[in-house]
């Protein structure tokens, strides 16, 4: 390590010698003599907690960010002091803690160097905040790469980039632009073959640099606040990122409906426009499960009110579309208008619920409905108000979801398109400033309208979805990336954001499908529905303004793939909620860049267009125009193109060839794809089969199918079926053996079995030991056998 023996570098101020330092339980202190201190917290052996403050003491702690269900425990925690350094151990790291300037570094068991302060924690005395910005700085080795940080619309590695946290209404956003609508200060280093995590708990406005400003360092810095950071060890991407969702934080199921295709549009009204609309979607036979209405569903934009002339009847509507399969979803922004006729508006000034300016009136701003207060999401008693207000909606009318807009939050007709940064919050008790509240003020939002849908819809499932959101906020909502815009490159950074936002904790996240801005070309639409329906989150949205963007809007050689792809995807609806689940049960990303899926191959470290849809699906969207084939990434292994099912060996960039109904799909050798039928919505049909595709292999694989009531809570009391498949092919046999947990029995009896890939002629076919004849089991040309759920083994044999 270098030391550092000046206290002030360039304006900058650093720790000085360490003069004592004390162990608790979990933690070890630091003190310097100029009052600096360093805690160390062992959250488990691989992720450490390092927390400084500069004024002798620390603030108390807390953080809306982290789960309180978060893991916790180590096997082993010591402080060994040295001449120059303090080591403080676990049983899978070692950090080194500088006794003459506080730096630290962290080396795994074998001596390797992980992650190396280069100045490590400084800071700089800023007078017009009153205050100091905080700032770290790591040593970035040669070949490092970078990950994460949220909805950046910009190279899926980082490299080379500089990036903003500061929640901000980016309307029509181009590739590169900084900041966006959400804050989620956490990324992923890859040296070589091994990752780390960071996560920088800190609210206020924050920056991070990954080698932008000087080549081999990397570096983060916030407004205010405190240098809080979480540090993940891997050496896998996946247990770093499995850690980091565990430590803020996992949704509960969403309904299997909300896994649907949803339609949306800047506005859908009067109710006859909203029942042509899904009217439409039965005739053409395209499934869709949600319809939106946005703004102009209100008495003036006043939010939890109907226009009347438009929505005479709310409550029947909307029990009408349910009974057509669609569920609807309304629109709800922070800004109550100032009307002292207006309900919401007067309960919410005569509890004080609005926030307030520095010197005591209400903050006032302009939003769609006029000027307007805003509540203080931050203060537990108007999170509470918030809630209840969904009464009428939810638990009267029978909306099924709320979607949260312009809560970065949005401000209209002012530079900064926000709040002024005097206005101030309770923040559960810790009064704050808007400059520390803004990048949470989304998240907090969403939370307390993710309680009141769940308590008026309960015992079903809420469905909450938020344009701007915290680290944390994946807890309570799903999101989607703003207001893009209808170009090729806005199709290039949708595909980028979700797989980030995959990476970065929020699984449940989707574009606006065809660009909410503008008007998208035909094909265009066709590429990015061929794109969304792999999305966890699969909405189409418009701004309406430049025309029409249904399916219907375009020919009908659009309409058939936009059909055969959401028809698709209403298939492998068991195979996307088992990907929830695992997200949920196991932290697992629903998406997987090619770099978490295989980091040890160096030719995934700057990929960005393929990616893993759940464990066994690769998906490469086409995203340039008269596209009749594109190159493409295999990721090492064998995979059978889901056209044709020929075989391909992955390790290297490969021209696939697409018709215009098609984009390249492969399916991992080995695997096993649960299917249903196809619905026009979650819960039309009844069947008595589930289809299994079973994709051949020379040797073993694992596939899981996870099912359940398709809403309500009775999985978390073990309702639920979890069947785990396991292939085994060799030579001229296949075995496929299932295991099953859980307490929930499938409405289905059977499986139709879908053998592809076989490398020989079946001749027969054991159940449980048992050989059954080819003719019971319903054996055709196709390779295609019926056979009770119920088996534990199936041996096939052939010549």
């Amino acid at each position: 390590m270098i030391i550092n023996t000046e206290l002030e570098y360039k304006g900058n101020l650093y720790p000085s010698r360490i003069i004592d330092f004390k162990k608790e339980v979990d933690s070890a202190f630091f003190y310097t003599d100029n009052d600096v201190i360093l805690k160390i917290t062992i959250v488990r052996d691989s992720l450490l907690r390092f927390r400084y403050t500069t004024k002798g003491y620390f603030s108390p702690d807390f953080s809306y960010a982290i789960d309180e269900n978060h893991s916790r425990g180590y096997n082993h925690f010591e402080v060994v002091e040295e001449p120059d350094f303090y080591h403080v151990k676990t049983s899978k790291l070692d950090c080194h803690v500088s006794k003459a300037d506080l730096r630290t570094a962290i080396f795994d068991l074998k001596g390797n160097a992980v992650l190396e302060d280069e100045l490590g924690f400084h800071w700089e005395e800023i007078y017009e905040y009153g205050g100091n910005i905080v700032k770290m700085s790591k040593v970035s080795k040669d070949g490092e790469n970078f990950y994460g940080l949220g909805d950046k619309a910009t190279h899926l590695n980082l490299k080379g980039k500089r990036l903003e946290n500061w929640a901000t209404d980016q309307y029509a956003y181009h590739k590169d632009q900084e900041p966006l609508y959400k804050a989620v200060p956490f990324y992923i280093g890859l040296n070589g073959k091994d990752a780390y995590g960071i996560f920088f708990d800190n609210t206020f406005r924050s920056f991070f640099d990954f080698c932008h400003e000087r080549r081999n360092v990397s570096s983060f810095w916030a407004d205010g606040g405190e240098m809080n950071y979480y540090f993940f060890y891997g050496p896998s991407m996946h247990d770093v990122v499995a850690a980091y969702t565990d430590l803020t934080g996992k949704p509960e199921l969403p309904p299997l409906w909300a896994l649907g295709y949803h339609q949306c549009k800047w506005s859908y009204y009067p109710e006859s426009k909203v029942k042509e609309i899904t009217s439409r979607f039965r005739e053409l036979r395209i499934p869709c499960d949600a319809i939106y209405l946005d703004i102009d569903y209100m008495e003036g934009f006043r939010c939890f009110t109907w226009n009347k002339n438009f929505f005479p009847d709310p409550k029947r509507m909307v029990a009408e579309l349910a009974e057509d399969g669609f569920k609807t979803i309304v629109i709800i922004d922070p800004g109550i208008k100032i009307d002292k006729d207006y309900w919401v508006y007067n309960e919410g000034i005569a509890n004080d619920y609005f926030c307030k300016r520095a010197d005591g009136p209400y903050m006032k701003g302009k939003v769609w409905p006029g000027e307007c207060n805003f509540p203080d999401y931050t203060n537990p008693a108007v999170r509470e108000w918030w809630a209840g207000l969904f009464k009428e909606l939810v638990g009267d009318i029978g909306v099924k979801g709320v979607w949260n807009d312009m809560n970065e939050p949005a401000v209209m007709e002012v530079p900064t398109k926000t709040f002024p940064l005097d206005v101030r919050h309770d923040y559960d008790g810790h009064p704050c400033s808007h400059r520390k509240a803004h990048n949470i003020y989304g998240t907090q939002m969403a939370r307390a309208t993710y309680e009141g849908v769940k308590r008026f819809s309960y015992p079903k499932r809420p469905f909450i979805i938020t344009r701007s959101a915290y680290s944390g906020a994946q807890r309570y909502t799903s999101s989607w990336t703003g207001d893009n815009v209808a170009t090729w490159e806005h199709l290039w950074i949708a595909n980028v954001q979700v797989q980030r936002m995959s990476l970065s904790g929020m699984g449940f996240t989707g574009s606006d499908i065809g660009g909410f801005a503008e008007q998208p070309t035909g094909e265009l639409y066709a590429r990015w529905i061929q794109l969304g329906v792999f999305h966890p989150f699969c909405r189409t949205h418009s701004s309406g303004h430049h025309g029409e963007q249904e399916p219907w809007a375009f020919d009908d050689e659009v309409i058939n793939v936009t059909r055969k792809f959401i028809e698709l995807r209403y298939q492998l609806l068991p195979y996307l909620y088992t990907m929830f689940w695992q997200y949920i049960d196991e932290s697992i990303p629903m998406l997987k860049p090619l770099v978490y899926f295989d980091q040890e191959d160096p030719q995934t470290h700057y990929r960005t267009d393929e990616f893993i849809f759940g464990n066994h699906i690769l998906v490469c969207p086409i995203l340039e125009p008269n596209a009749v084939g594109r190159r493409m990434y295999v990721p090492r292994g064998s995979w059978y193109n889901y056209w044709n099912n020929e075989i391909v060996q992955g390790g290297r960039e490969s021209w696939i060839d697409v018709a215009f109904d098609q984009i390249p799909l492969f399916v991992k050798a080995g695997a096993v794809i649960p299917k249903y039928p196809v619905q026009q919505y979650v819960g039309e049909l009844e069947f008595d089969e589930l289809t299994l595709d079973v994709y051949y292999k020379e040797g073993k694989e694992e596939s899981k199918v996870f099912e359940d009531a398709q809403d309500g809570y009775d999985y978390t009391k073990g309702r639920y079926s979890l069947r785990t498949f396991t292939t085994a092919g060799k030579g001229k046999e296949l075995v496929l053996h299932q295991h099953k947990e859980g307490k929930f029995i499938t409405p289905y009896n059977y499986f139709k079995i879908n053998l592809i890939g076989l490398p020989f002629k079946v001749t027969a076919v054991e159940v449980d030991n048992e050989e059954v004849s080819l003719e019971e089991l319903k054996f055709n040309i196709h390779n295609t056998l019926t056979v009770n759920k119920d088996f534990s083994e199936l041996h096939i044999k052939g010549i």
